[in-house]
Formats: structure tokens, sequence, C-alpha cells
């Protein structure tokens, strides 16, 4: 059986590896200006991904530049489905001037973590993006409540796994607070990758294997390695015959 996998990237954070990046991946996650990036950031990004026949996404987080959108938050769920409606319009917007369109939605940092393991919060997320657009697809991460609540509304989803971060032996991502967190060393975030690919597995943090689903591999695009680990899980996976295509 053919494999396929798509390689997304977060992107219009203010980097300066963008362009680069954009060479390797298949989809683009672009922030929206709330934790990251302005109109003039996505619109440069939104045309990069043009160029390279990369699927455009939006990444929307909470209102927070300073702690990147890394920083927990307690907000009610109008006030979430209210801001991630509110940067998917402003992504989409420029998006369709620049003769684009969306084709999903990926939430950012705390948000991201914080949708995984709680329902009501992932709900709201979804139920966001269902009435913006119900053809857009919602990546999450794999098994958690973002996948699952969103797939009780009928939304099409897109399981995440992670090239470049270790795992809990209960499937979710070992925290950033923590020195083990990110992986640094790019023939071990092939291994991982392959793992997760090939055989639906991720070894854990306390070395046991966990059964994951693969729809679509994340490298962040403010990792050291970023370009780094890009090339090389590209190079290895056109070795093991498996194929990069965006999931839409």
């Amino acid at each position: 059986m053919e494999l396929a996998i798509d390689i997304n990237c977060d992107l219009g954070e203010g980097y300066a590896n963008d362009a680069e990046l954009m060479r390797y991946i298949s989809s683009a996650n672009i922030a929206c200006g709330y934790h990251a990036g302005d109109a003039d950031t996505m619109k440069r990004t939104v045309d990069l991904a043009l160029v390279n026949g990369v699927a455009i996404g939006a990444h929307p987080g909470y209102h927070d530049r300073e702690y990147f959108g890394r920083k927990a938050m307690s907000l009610t769920a109008p006030q979430i489905r209210d801001i991630v409606t509110t940067q998917i319009h402003d992504l989409g917007e420029i998006a369709e001037a620049a003769g684009a369109r969306l084709a999903h939605v990926k939430p950012h940092g705390a948000l991201y973590n914080q949708a995984a393991r709680d329902r009501e919060i992932a709900s709201a997320i979804a139920e966001a993006v269902l009435e913006f657009n119900r053809n857009l697809i919602l990546f999450g991460l794999s098994g958690s409540f973002s996948i699952s609540e969103a797939a009780k509304l009928g939304l099409q989803t897109a399981s995440e796994v992670f090239a470049d971060r270790t795992y809990q032996t209960d499937g979710t991502l070992t925290p950033r607070t923590e020195p083990n967190a990110l992986i640094k060393d790019a023939d071990a975030a092939i291994t991982q990758v392959l793992d997760m690919i090939k055989y639906g597995r991720v070894r854990s943090v306390e070395a046991i294997m966990v059964p994951i689903t693969a729809d679509t591999v994340c490298i962040h695009g403010d990792g050291e390695n970023a370009v780094e680990f890009a090339i090389a899980i590209r190079n290895e996976l056109r070795s093991n015959a498996i194929e990069i295509r965006s999931i839409c």
C-alpha cells in the first residue's frame, strides 16, 4: 500500500527561515496576528505558500505576544469561539485577496494544548471552524479531544504528530517546561517520524511504545534546527517511498 503524509509547519511568526522551510513542507499554518504576525506578515506568507504549492491554514492562538501564545488562559467557550473565528476570518480575507483559499485550521500553543485535554475548549474551537467553513480541516493532537470533538460535529480532522517534540506515555506532548521536551537531533527526529508513519507508534520518554495515528507531521518553524530537520525528514521519507502531500 502506498504511504503518504502531510508535513506541516507553523510559519508567519517572525522568523527568517519561512521561505526556506516552505520548500520542504506541504501545509503551512500561518499565524493570524494574535500570538505573532500581522497583516503584512500574513500576506507575505500566503504569497510564499502559493509560489511553493503549499496548502494554507490558519494558526489561531491566544492574544499573547509576550509569551508567544504559550501561556494558558481561562476563557469562556464563547470567547474562544470568538478569537478563533476572528483569526480565521482575518487570514481568510488575505488569502482570498491573493487568489488563494484556506484549507485547514490548527490552533497554536497553549490553546492547542488545552484543547487536547479539555473537551469544552476542543468543542468551542471545532464549533468556530464549523460555523466559519465546514470544509476546513481541523488539525489536532492525535488521540485527543481536539480530534474526537471535531469528529462529533462532522468536521474533517487531521491527527497531528510531532517530529521535534517528545511524548508522554499517555500520548500527550512532554511540557516545554521539562528539559527533555524538545528533540534536537535530526536522526532521533527521523526515527520518531518513521515509527509514527510506518508503524503507528511513538516511543515515550519512559521508553514505552504508544499507539498513535499520523495524518500530518509538524516541524516547528521556530525550532533552532527547523530547516535541518525539514530537509533530513523530507529526504528520508523519499528514500522510504513515502509521498509528501497535503491532506486537502
